[in-house]
C-alpha cells in the first residue's frame, strides 16, 4: 500500500504525519509542488513485458504527461535483486540529489521509497504498483530501492540525457529510515 510519512528534518526517529490514503497522499505533497497520481493500464500486462508493450499499456497517460510538461524521452528501467550492480546503483541512489529537470516515475510494478526534503521536513512517499511521482526540478531528495529491489518504472525526462544528478553533498538521506524489504 502506497504511504507518506512527513518527518521534521531533525527528527528522523519519527514521523509527525503518516498517509496511507491516496487522495489524502496527493493533496499533502501538492502543497509543496509534488504530483502524486494513480494510473490504471488500457491493456494487461504480463510478467516480463517488453519496453513497448508497458509503454503501449500506459500511452494514453504518457501522452498526456508528455504534452504537459514537455518531455521528449520516455523509458521503462527494470530492476530486480539478480542485477549485478544492484548494491552500487542503490548507493548511488540514497544520496540527497538534486536535478536541473523534474524526476517523473510511474511504478509499473514492485516499490521504491523517494524521500524529499523540503523546507524543514522529509516527505518519504513508499510508491507501488499504479503510482506516479513527479519530484520538481530542484527538489532536494534520495531514493531507496531496498536490498533487495524489484520494480518495473516509467521514466520521463525533458533532457535526451536521461538521469543527471547533482549531489548536495549533505547527508541527512543516512539519518532517515531506508526501504524495509
Amino acid at each position: 500500500m502506497s504511504s507518506l510519512s512527513v518527518y521534521r528534518d531533525d527528527h528522523p526517529a519519527q514521523p509527525y504525519k503518516i498517509l496511507n490514503h491516496g487522495e489524502d497522499i496527493t493533496a499533502t505533497l501538492a502543497k509543496v509542488g509534488v504530483r502524486f497520481e494513480r494510473w490504471q493500464a488500457e491493456a494487461p500486462i504480463a510478467p516480463g513485458a517488453s519496453q513497448e508493450e508497458v509503454l503501449a499499456a500506459y500511452r494514453t497517460q504518457i501522452d498526456r504527461l508528455k504534452a504537459e510538461g514537455g518531455y521528449v524521452a520516455v523509458d521503462v528501467v527494470s530492476l530486480t535483486d539478480r542485477h549485478p550492480e544492484k548494491d552500487q546503483l542503490r548507493a548511488k541512489f540514497l544520496d540527497e540529489h538534486i536535478h536541473g529537470e523534474d524526476e517523473v516515475r510511474f511504478f509499473v510494478a514492485g516499490r521504491g521509497l523517494f524521500s524529499l526534503h523540503v523546507g524543514d521536513e522529509v516527505y518519504a512517499v513508499l510508491c507501488e504498483r499504479n503510482d506516479l511521482i513527479s519530484v520538481p526540478a530542484g527538489t532536494r531528495h534520495w531514493f531507496d530501492m531496498g536490498e533487495h529491489p524489484h520494480f518495473v518504472c516509467i521514466r520521463l525526462f525533458n533532457n535526451p540525457e536521461g538521469w543527471v544528478a547533482q549531489f548536495t553533498g549533505d547527508s541527512i538521506s543516512h539519518r532517515f529510515p531506508e526501504l524495509e524489504d
